[in-house]
């Protein structure tokens, strides 16, 4: 039986237990992870813990909705048992709220809703093989930039404060993000301090040969897998291969201890096509959005 379980009334080391032993285990799941980040939410879970759902949720006009909270790339069902169907959980869902948008993983299988489903995708690199083999497979471009950067004698530094990235997001970053505000930043903040403080995450940033921050980048690791969260440069700064050069002290970093590196993603064809130039794949997962509110109702989210 699927029940709605609101957070106060998780059994948190169950819940937890799940989403570290599921097939789809990632950090965005994590009780820890969600209470960071989210205005509130709760689970739909089945039985015993043996499956579980996380729904983040606000309200307005005193009307629920699921909504997709900022620093969370994935979530949905995530379930020991690989027989679990996620149209069932879905069900559920849809008595309890009229709108939902809210993003799955790309373990979860979809078959209704067609209608109502956005196609996402990002892109992950296999870094199993030796660091050098990984660099033969970079693109020319790649290459070319990682020469601009020994020539522009840039720096790498994993030792630097979250607030570093947080104030070159906000100079070169955050106008381009719909609706970013504060209490976004607060949150990543939160976050990636929490994560250093149980080193499931790493903050890597760039220097110039005069001091200046030109790139930044946060890293979250679970299991066999990392992923690179949230990334800024400064883009009055770019003609020396930063981005490139970030992206492979990273993999050089990683390589030795995971076997996926994930570079975040993106639906974007333009920064798709950089993340394949490292030899990356793309993976597609799906979004729901699933407006079900009357006519009238539907105002309030405008």
């Amino acid at each position: 039986m699927i029940q709605f379980v609101n957070r106060n009334d998780l059994n948190v080391k169950k819940y937890d237990k799940c989403i570290s032993e599921s097939l789809q285990s990632n950090l965005f799941g994590f009780s820890w992870y969600l209470d960071i980040c989210c205005t509130n939410w709760s689970a739909l879970v089945l039985n015993d813990y043996e499956s579980v759902m996380p729904i983040p949720f606000r309200d307005k006009y005193k009307i629920k909705y699921v909504y997709p909270p900022l620093w969370i790339l994935q979530l949905g069902l995530y379930s020991r048992d690989s027989d679990v169907k996620l149209n069932d959980f879905l069900k559920v869902l849809q008595t309890n709220f009229k709108f939902v948008e809210l993003p799955l993983n790309s373990f979860n299988s979809i078959t209704n809703l067609k209608n109502k489903i956005l196609k996402r995708s990002f892109q992950f690199l296999s870094i199993k093989d030796d660091y050098k083999s990984i660099l033969n497979r970079y693109n020319r471009n790649r290459k070319r930039e990682l020469v601009k950067a020994k020539v522009a004698k840039l720096v790498e530094n994993w030792n630097d404060t979250p607030e570093k990235l947080i104030e070159l997001f906000k100079l070169n970053i955050a106008n381009r993000i719909h609706k970013i505000n504060q209490y976004d930043f607060d949150n990543l903040l939160a976050l990636m301090k929490y994560c250093l403080k149980i080193k499931t995450g790493d903050l890597l940033t760039i220097y110039s040969d005069k001091d200046e921050l030109i790139s930044a980048a946060f890293f979250i690791k679970n299991k066999n897998t990392v992923t690179q969260l949230v990334c800024a440069s400064d883009l009055k700064n770019r003609d020396n291969g930063a981005n490139t050069f970030s992206n492979d002290r990273a993999i050089f970093k990683y390589q030795k201890y995971f076997d996926i590196y994930n570079f975040g993603g993106s639906s974007m064809q333009s920064i798709a096509k950089y993340y394949k130039s490292f030899g990356a794949e793309t993976e597609v997962y799906h979004q729901i959005k699933d407006n079900s509110l009357s006519a009238f109702l539907k105002l309030f989210r405008r």
